[in-house]
């Protein structure tokens, strides 16, 4: 937001920030249940929160280009709130990319 002068987040940024936030909280459970051979279930259901997760933050992000686009007519705003969207979900996608890992070390270890 400092580097694009951005004064205030739209509510899209905000709901797709927390959708961020609770993959987050949902890793830190399960990496934390890692070494638990008996969190494997909890572990599995983890990675498919945070799957699913990536999958609102997708809806999330093709909803708010699409009114940005739609309602925006200042092209450098939305250049910007563009690249910040994106930008956000990318990092659901790298949540996802570990909860691909967690899987495969959970199944490793079965």
């Amino acid at each position: 937001f400092y580097l694009y002068k951005i004064p205030a987040p739209t509510p899209q940024a905000r709901a797709m920030a927390c959708v961020t936030l609770k993959q987050a909280e949902v890793l830190a459970a399960a990496v934390k249940d890692i070494r638990n051979p008996g969190k494997f279930n909890e572990l599995m259901q983890s990675c498919i929160e945070v799957n699913r997760l990536e999958n609102e933050a997708d809806n999330l992000l093709r909803e708010a280009v699409a009114e940005l686009f739609e309602r925006e007519k200042d092209p450098i705003l939305v250049i910007k709130w563009k690249e910040i969207y994106e930008d956000i979900e990318t990092a659901t996608d790298r949540a996802e990319d570990v909860a691909d890992v967690l899987q495969t070390i959970v199944m490793k270890n079965a």
